[in-house]
């Protein structure tokens, strides 16, 4: 890539699927410890979370989900949610590894799956006119742009390898 403009939007890519990898170890992380931790734990780590000067938008939609996910933990909802944790995760864990690696069916799927997510985004920013939402969705959007350069630039190098 001897284009500059080439190699900042490659480089922004790498960096896009590598926060989305680490936001999905943190749910990964986070559906393991519904699993094995003790309810009052979990209480004593949300009411934290909850009080954290880090929380940039209060009433937002990361304290929202604390909440929501606190009260789901009390009413028996604990193993959907850890369920849901670990599937979400993983699955951009797995599809932010095949990027790393150049898998070409990666690719496609990670702009499914992305897109699933601006739809769900989309939904609770209708409920909840949450800003977070659309700053997420943006950033989705984004991903999902430099995800269907590079597979278009990958399918190219593949054809032009082959002639």
């Amino acid at each position: 890539m001897n284009n500059p403009l080439g190699t900042v939007l490659h480089d922004s890519f790498r960096v896009g699927i590598t926060l989305k990898g680490l936001d999905g170890l943190l749910e990964t992380l986070g559906g393991i410890l519904l699993l094995v931790a003790r309810p009052e734990l979990l209480a004593r780590i949300v009411a934290y979370i909850g009080n954290s000067n880090w929380l940039w938008d209060v009433n937002g939609y990361v304290a929202d989900h604390f909440l929501q996910a606190s009260e789901r933990l009390s009413s028996g909802g604990k193993m959907f949610a850890a369920v849901f944790l670990l599937a979400h995760g993983l699955t951009k864990v797995i599809l932010v590894v095949g990027l790393w690696f150049d898998r070409l069916w990666a690719y496609p799927l990670m702009m499914g799956v992305v897109s699933a997510f601006i739809v769900f985004q989309m939904h609770r920013f209708e409920r909840t006119h949450s800003a977070t939402m659309l700053i997420f969705s943006v950033f989705d959007a984004l991903v999902i742009y430099l995800t269907w350069r590079e597979y278009r630039l990958r399918l190219q190098g593949e054809g032009s390898s082959a002639k």
